[in-house]
C-alpha cells in the first residue's frame, strides 16, 4: 500500500508538471504570437485585412488559448492533491484564485470573435469600412486588457502555491520562494500597465520559477519519504 501510495503521489506531481509545461506553449500562442502576427499597431486597415486573410490562424489562437485554460483548471487540481496535506486551507486559497480566472479568460475572447463579426458585415452598408475596421481595433484592444485584468488571477495563485511549496518539506523551499516572485511579478505588471501603459514589464525576468518547479516535478517528482511523514502528521488528530 505505501508502495502504492508513493507511486500515485508522483504519477500526480508528474502529470502537475507534465500540464504545467504543455500549457505554456498553448498560451503562448494565443496570446502573444497570433496578436503579433496580424496587428500593425496604428493601421486598423491593414490589421482587418490580415485577419481576414488568415481567417482560420486567428481563430486558431482563441481555441488555442482555450485549450490552454482547460489545462490550467486539471493542473490546478492535481496540485491541490499533491499540496492539500501541507494546508488544506492554503490549498484551496490557492484553487479559488486560480480557477477565478478561467471563466475570465473565456469572457474576454468573446472579443475575438466580436471582431471577425465586425469584419463579416462590413459589406452589409450599416457602417463604413473604416468604421467597422476601427470598431474591430477596439474590440482587439479590449481583449488585450482583459488579458491584462486577468493576469491578476494568474499571478495572485502563486502566492499561496508558494508558500505550499516552501512548508511543504518534500519540494525544494527556493522553488516555493521563485514562484511566489514570480506571482509578484505579475501582479506589479498589472498594477503598472494599469497605471502607466507600455511600461516596462518585470515578469519578462520573474518567471524562473514557473519554470523550474514544474520541470522539477516532471524529472524528479517529490521526496516520498517526507510526502508521506507530512501526511501522516495531518492525519493525526490533535489532543
Amino acid at each position: 500500500m505505501i508502495t502504492e501510495a508513493y507511486a500515485s503521489i508522483n504519477s500526480t506531481a508528474r502529470l502537475a508538471g507534465g500540464l504545467y509545461l504543455a500549457m505554456a506553449p498553448f498560451n503562448v500562442f494565443g496570446i502573444i504570437y497570433v496578436p503579433s502576427a496580424l496587428t500593425v499597431h496604428g493601421d486598423a486597415a491593414a490589421t482587418s485585412r490580415n485577419i481576414m486573410t488568415s481567417e482560420w490562424f486567428f481563430r486558431s489562437g482563441t481555441l488555442i488559448h482555450l485549450v490552454g485554460q482547460i489545462m490550467f483548471v486539471f493542473l490546478v487540481l492535481a496540485l491541490y492533491r499533491l499540496l492539500k496535506t501541507v494546508n488544506k486551507e492554503h490549498a484551496t486559497l490557492m484553487v479559488v484564485l486560480a480557477l477565478l480566472g478561467v471563466p475570465m479568460a473565456f469572457l474576454n475572447e468573446v472579443n475575438h470573435l466580436a471582431v471577425l463579426q465586425l469584419l463579416g458585415s462590413a459589406d452589409t452598408g450599416a457602417f463604413t469600412s473604416s468604421q467597422f475596421q476601427a470598431q474591430a481595433m477596439l474590440f482587439l484592444d479590449m481583449r488585450e486588457s482583459g488579458i491584462r485584468l486577468t493576469q491578476i488571477f494568474w499571478g495572485i495563485w502563486l502566492l499561496p502555491l508558494g508558500v505550499l511549496v516552501f512548508r511543504s518539506g518534500f519540494l525544494p523551499r527556493v522553488l516555493g520562494i521563485l514562484l511566489a516572485i514570480a506571482g509578484a511579478g505579475h501582479l506589479i505588471d498589472v498594477g503598472t500597465q494599469l497605471m502607466s501603459p507600455g511600461f516596462a514589464t518585470i515578469s519578462q525576468f520573474t518567471w524562473v520559477g514557473e519554470l523550474l518547479f514544474p520541470l522539477w516535478l516532471l524529472i524528479k517528482g517529490v521526496n516520498v519519504d517526507r510526502w508521506q511523514q507530512v501526511t501522516l502528521a495531518r492525519s493525526v488528530p490533535s489532543r
